[in-house]
């Protein structure tokens, strides 16, 4: 594949931006003055999972946020104050973590290789594949391993986002939130639901519960 220079991707820009006038004369202005999600997205960096195109959003209607291999760590502040932002700003109600299969990072987590300065980002895919080493480890395909942690790596962010301090004063204040884990599969561009849905502190275990009372 022959990569564009920079004025390529400019042309192509001004080409973009004059197709979208084409289709609506008031694409942009409607998007300078309005932006109301109800949907923050927490995916992957990787550049095929682009999240508002793949579910058929348009720009405006979903807020994103997107890290190696989609993981919600407490002491991210950039993470943390993306989701601040999108709960107590824009009011959204729902969060979605989406992973996907055939994810770099979860397949440079389950190597013992050293990978630089990534291997401490690495470390918190690593604790996941720790917790559930027997399990995966009973998968003779080492493709399907990598599949299964994908899915494990979703579902512990979606505790992570649960247990922040953010999430739950929300649920306190009787606000609708629900924290959704979903992965997509590169191979025909389909989302699934992993069923691991969190809407109330009650959900999780006692010793993740704040209480101000």
């Amino acid at each position: 594949m022959c990569s564009k220079t920079m004025d390529d991707l400019l042309k192509l820009n001004k080409d973009w931006a004059a197709a979208r006038l084409e289709e609506d004369p008031g694409f942009f202005s409607d998007l300078e003055n309005v932006q109301s999600p109800d949907y923050l997205w927490i995916g992957c960096s990787d550049s095929r999972v682009p999240a508002n195109e793949i579910v058929g959003l348009k720009p405006g209607e979903m807020f994103v946020h997107r890290n190696i291999a989609n993981v919600v760590v407490h002491s991210d502040l950039n993470c943390l104050s993306v989701i601040q932002f999108a709960v107590e700003v824009l009011g959204v109600s729902h969060i979605i973590v989406a992973g996907h299969y055939g994810c770099g990072g979860i397949k440079a987590a389950m190597e013992n290789t050293d990978h630089g300065g990534i291997d401490n980002w690495l470390a918190y895919i690593k604790d996941t594949y720790r917790q559930h080493y027997q399990e995966i480890s009973a998968i003779s395909d080492l493709g399907k391993q990598a599949d299964r942690l994908c899915e494990l790596n979703v579902m512990a962010q979606v505790r992570n986002v649960a247990k922040t301090s953010i999430v739950q004063n929300t649920w306190r204040s009787g606000k609708k939130l629900t924290v959704h884990g979903w992965i997509y599969r590169l191979s025909d561009g389909i989302l699934h639901d992993l069923d691991v849905d969190v809407d109330a502190t009650d959900q999780l275990h006692e010793v993740f519960r704040i209480n101000t009372e």
